[in-house]
This record gives C-alpha cells, structure tokens and sequence, in this order.
C-alpha cells in the first residue's frame, strides 16, 4: 500500500560556508572570508533530496542534495540515540536519476537490517514524490559517520553528508578541548558534468575539483572563496576528517601542524600521531591537532591519487586560520614528512579481542574474494554483480530457500548465524583503478593484514568497516562474526567501480530474518512496484503477516 502521505517542507538550512562565486564571475576573488559552521540537524528529522544549481568551485550545475546543500547538514546525535529520518524525494531535474535511497554508512543496523538504506539489497528506491521513514538505534555505537544515496552514482551528484554520534563520556575527551560541528572535516570530489554522462565513460572518471567543506577551486576557474577552519592559538581540537569520496583518495596534512588519530571509522584507537593522512572513498578519522603554532594562516591540503595532483592557486586545499590572523590566503609551505601514516600501527584503544583461531585460514568460514575485470566490467570471483529486480531482503523474506535461488546469481554469500568468517581479498591488479575501498554493511571488522604488511596480527588489529586492498601484492584479510541477520553488500568504495559491478552480498544469518522482520513498516513493501513482473513471477505475493 502507498503512502498516504508525503510529510510537506524541505529541509531550508545556510550553506556549510560563504557563498561561492558563478563561472561567469570574472573578478578573481584573492580572499576566503569566515566559514560559517555546517548546518545541523538532529537524528529525529526530515531529509529532503531535492535538486538545485550551485557552484562549489565556481562552476554552476545542477545537483542532488540532502537539506538543499553541499555537503548535505550534519546529523548530529548522542550516544544511545534512537534514529528516526525521512527520507522525502522532491527530485525534479530528469537529466539525473529521479528516485534515491539514502544509507547511513558505518551504521550497524542491528535487527534493522530493513533500514539500511541500500537499493535492491535492503529496500527497493524511493520513487519522486514518496518517501520513507528510517527508524533505527545505534546501540555502542559513537563516533564518525556519513550518509549517502545508494542508488546507482547518484551520490556522486551531491547526495552526501557527514553523521557523528558523540560520546559524553569519550575515552579520548581528555585529549582535545573543542569538539563540534565546527571541526567536522569532510573532503569530496566533485563533478561539472551529471553522472548520466560520466557513467558512460570507459575506463577512468576524473574529478573537476576537490571540495573540503564543500568549497574548492578548479584549474582555469575562478578563485573561488576556500574554505576556512577557525581555531584559537593553544587550545587543541578533535578534527573529524570524512573521505566523501566517489573516486579519488587523498594524502590529507596540514601544514606545520601534526595530527594525532584517536578514531578510525566509529572505532577508538590508541593515539598515533602522524603527519600525512589517506584518506580512502568511506573512511573516516579523527585527529587531534593542537593549535600550537604562531598566529597566522595556513592550508590544509587534500593531495588526490589521481587527477588535479596540483596545489597551484589554492587547488585540493583550505585554510586553517588561527584567531587574529588576517583574511587572506596563507603563504605556509608543506615541509617534509616525518611522521608517516602506517596502518599496521593502528590498534583498537578498547583491544577488541579477534574471533576465532588466530592464524590465517582458520575461522570457521574462509573465502578468498579475486577481484578482476572483464571488458570494463569489474568482477569478484568472476562474477559481476548487478542489481536484481527485486531486493534481496525481500527475496529472502519472500521464500527463497537456497542461495542459488537468491538474484543476483552468483553474487550472494549465504552465512550461517554465529560463525566466524575471514575475508582475503588478494590485489592481484587484475582490477583496475586501484587502490579499492571495500566497504561492508552492517559489521565492523577486525583487519588481521593491512596493506602493505604481509604479518598478520591476531592481538590487537585496528577494527573499521572500510579497508583498502593496497597495491599489487597486497592480500588485505580481515574478519568478523555473523550476528547481525540480513543480506549486507560487500563493494568497493569507488563509485564507479561499484556501478561497473565491482560487489557481492552477504546474505546473514536466514534462520534469524524473523527478529528483522518485527520492525518492518508496511511501508517498506509498498516502495516496490507491485505490477513488476519480475516480483510477480519468481517471488508470488509477498506475505505481509511475517512481518507482523
């Protein structure tokens, strides 16, 4: 059954900065006055995507947003919050995609698998003009988080945003004074032509520009105003650093300033300072930076791994402003690097104890996922994933018994309940376009071999939800236990890749459907169309009285 009714309003919220200048402008603009904080809403809200034309570097197009922004507000929430966001579709612009889904990234989903917000796994779209409503909790879990469509490229149009769940009793908290929307960070790529065009694109996409705090500069274009990160000399502040990235990965610093990291993906861990940051497509760090240096201004770079590697008229940068320091673009040089970032330093602050035997190839289920590519198409284990006509939740909970019944063919897992399972996946460079991202939902994981690193370590790994696979050679391995029912996608991170096929599903724990299924809204079924003859002829009617 539809709904109803469509909750009226969009989200009207200022921009995360000053306002930007349009390409035709032809006055260059040589200062970047004050950032205004980002725009923040709670987690019981409404989120309106709409479609509207800006220009975060200069370059007017038209874009999909969260709240009418770039990047979307901050879902601002505290620790054992219970979450309840909808999602209302008022897109218009019919040169991008008209429906969305919107998936809390880094959010476990416990027993709301439902909710997860992921097109054809765990929901079908929302159609123009409808909407859902999201309702979840987020038990132990606090930190940094982010929010984006999960239908098709589309977030790559604009639909992202940072999410943070604070924690009143950090273990950290003695470490920094300032914690707020003003030291959320988030770093993007962004596009001058609409994901319709890009997606046509063989082989690599490159990016126009890179915007942090969703103002940046493209080469040729206008000086555009940058963003500006406010501090005060002496005090120290938790930087919460957010890779929004479709494609490219950044070598995230700050200029004469170290940055210590106390957070990696919602996961605590024992303070390691560095002075070069990666920052992969899903990541997420916190870092303490203590404002320890003379007044004055300095840039903050965000170095990508492809495209513009350029930091000539303010490219792939913003500025750290201490208070006091004159409004103008800062003239700090980079200076060497002494403190490199090594993964394998990484450790839990809580020492999460691993699951399982430790050594590698012992867990109770082991599978060895190959990336490759074939004709532009990527694969996992030869099998490219698409996206099935119906979702696979609604398979699962429809009555297919077997995993050979489940679509997309030889894309889905099946896990049995509360077994320990390892994933390798060797970089073999069979996949272009590396280093890849790999995300799953609804776990984090214990990464036991990180890049770069061929000793594996069972004590006390960094747990995360996104890891990158690293260079040829690399065989990254990681692990986490099924308790957490649903079908969870496993994908690479890079946008395109994952439109190119580059994903498999982990159908969890079958047997346990029934505790997901006592939350589902009859609204969840009715955002599937119900003359589809795919849904018609493989699953029959869907039965309604599981979920009650």
């Amino acid at each position: 059954m539809f709904l109803h009714t469509v909750l009226a309003g969009c989200l009207i919220a200022s921009s995360h900065a000053a306002s930007v200048t349009s390409r035709s402008n032809s006055e260059l603009l040589k200062r970047s006055p004050p950032s205004v904080p980002p725009s923040t809403i709670g987690p019981v809200t409404e989120l309106t995507i709409s479609n509207r034309v800006i220009a975060p570097d200069g370059f007017e197009r038209s874009a999909t947003l969260a709240g009418g922004i770039f990047p979307g507000p901050l879902i601002k929430a505290q620790k054992h919050d219970n979450f309840s966001i909808n999602v209302v579709n008022q897109l218009q612009d019919k040169n991008m995609p008209l429906s969305t889904s919107v998936h809390w990234h880094g959010i476990q989903q416990q027993k709301t698998n439902w909710a997860d917000g992921t097109s054809f796994i765990t929901q079908c779209p929302i159609p123009p003009n409808r909407s859902f409503l999201h309702q979840f909790s987020t038990p132990n879990q606090t930190g940094t988080f982010w929010y984006h469509s999960h239908f098709s490229t589309q977030y790559c149009d604009g639909l992202r945003g940072p999410l943070v769940i604070y924690d009143p009793d950090d273990p950290h908290k003695d470490l920094y004074d300032v914690d707020d929307e003003s030291t959320v960070v988030t770093i993007s790529d962004w596009y001058h032509d609409p994901t319709t065009v890009l997606n046509k694109i063989i082989g690599p996409v490159t990016n126009n520009s890179t915007l942090i705090n969703g103002l940046g500069r493209y080469p040729g274009g206008p000086m555009s105003p940058l963003s500006v990160i406010n501090v005060e000399q002496g005090k120290r502040y938790r930087f919460r650093i957010l890779g929004l990235s479709c494609d490219p990965s950044w070598n995230f610093t700050i200029d004469g300033h170290t940055m210590t990291i106390i957070e990696a993906d919602g996961v605590e861990t024992v303070p390691e300072t560095v002075d070069k940051l990666p920052v992969f497509a899903g990541q997420r760090y916190s870092v303490v930076v203590h404002a320890n240096q003379p007044v004055s201004n300095y840039w903050v770079r965000a170095l990508p791994n492809l495209g513009n590697q350029s930091f000539a008229d303010g490219l792939n940068q913003a500025i750290l402003r201490y208070k006091g320091a004159p409004e103008e673009d800062p003239t700090s040089s980079a200076g060497p690097s002494v403190l490199p970032f090594n993964e394998a330093k990484l450790a839990s602050l809580m020492s999460f104890p691993v699951p399982g035997v430790p050594e590698i190839g012992k867990a109770d289920i082991n599978l060895n996922l190959v990336a490759g590519n074939v004709n532009g198409l990527f694969t996992i284990n030869n099998v490219s994933y698409h996206s099935p006509p119906t979702p696979v939740l609604l398979q699962m909970l429809s009555g297919a018994q077997h995993p050979s019944d489940l679509l997309p063919i030889g894309s889905v897992i099946e896990l049995p309940p509360n077994k320990v399972v390892e994933i390798t996946i060797p970089e073999t460079g069979a996949a272009p376009g590396g280093p890849h991202p790999m995300h799953l939902h609804g776990h984090k994981f214990a990464v036991v071999r990180v890049a770069g690193n061929s000793t594996p370590n069972f004590v006390n790994p960094i747990w995360r939800d996104t890891v990158s696979m690293g260079t040829p050679g690399d065989n990254v391995t990681f692990r986490f236990v099924t308790d957490n029912a649903g079908p969870w996608f496993f994908h690479c991170h890079i946008d395109f890749h994952l439109n190119n096929g580059f994903a498999a599903i982990m159908a969890e724990a079958r047997n346990q459907l029934p505790i997901v299924s006592e939350s589902i809204p009859e609204t969840w079924a009715s955002l599937c169309p119900t003359d589809s003859p795919h849904t018609e002829s493989r699953l029959g009617t869907f039965n309604t009285s599981i979920l009650t």
